[in-house]
């Protein structure tokens, strides 16, 4: 068994709730969506990466790990395509596992043996610049479902751009209560895109997003830190 690793690294964690954690990433390479606003497209290609097996990733992985460091992170591109290879790799350590998926794979995210976390983006209808296909929302509801069902923590990061419509993020979110099954174990972090100097005259909306959010669930909002940072 392999499957295309574009890089192993260990940092803070710059997204969501576990932002500020050091962490293990494991970066596969290979998607299945194309937003417009992806900050890593160099993993979007399988060819981008470098064919590893299990044993290889938990090597490299045992070389980094630093006594501060209490979870693996799995991301991409989007690491659900390689559910079978993430649980390879996981039974190899007493580690927390963290998947940062599009959700639109549940079939694949319920292969997963072992997930303690999950970060789980809600797409919008802005962040494509074709048609906005609805079965991506639909398959994220049946992720966010199933991984509750489980008693699997997760939590819905949202990204945010200038262009965003406070209509559509309205109507997404208002779709998301509707059809999801248990609303109170749902935190949504909203999350504006970088770099934060584009929302230098309209931070204003932020307020507005994160009011309209707050209607339906708990909320917060938070930049990617690592951007801050300046560090991977």
């Amino acid at each position: 068994m392999k499957a295309p690793i574009i890089e192993i690294f260990s940092s803070f964690q710059g997204e969501g709730l576990l932002i500020g954690e050091r962490q293990i990433f494991v970066r596969f390479a290979g998607c299945n969506l194309n937003c417009n606003y992806c900050d890593t497209n160099d993993s979007k290609s399988v060819k981008s990466g470098k064919l590893m097996t299990p044993l290889e990733v938990t090597e490299k992985i045992k070389k980094i790990l630093t006594p501060d460091c209490k979870s693996i992170s799995f991301t991409g591109g989007e690491p659900s395509l390689y559910p079978e290879f993430i649980d390879e790799v996981s039974k190899n350590f007493n580690l927390n596992i963290m998947l940062e998926t599009n959700g639109t794979l549940p079939e694949n995210i319920d292969l997963i043996d072992k997930l303690d976390i999950v970060s789980l983006d809600i797409k919008l209808p802005e962040h494509f610049d074709g048609e906005f296909d609805e079965s991506i929302f639909l398959n994220e509801i049946k992720s966010l479902n199933l991984l509750m069902a489980k008693s699997i923590s997760v939590y819905c990061k949202v990204v945010i751009l200038p262009s965003t419509k406070i209509k559509s993020f309205k109507g997404v979110v208002e779709k998301l209560y509707q059809n999801i099954s248990n609303k109170s174990n749902i935190k949504i972090i909203i999350q504006p895109s970088s770099p934060l100097e584009d929302w230098k005259d309209i931070n204003f909306r932020l307020f507005k997003f994160s009011e309209i959010v707050g209607q339906y669930f708990e909320v917060s909002t938070i930049p990617q830190i690592h951007k801050i940072l300046d560090i991977e």
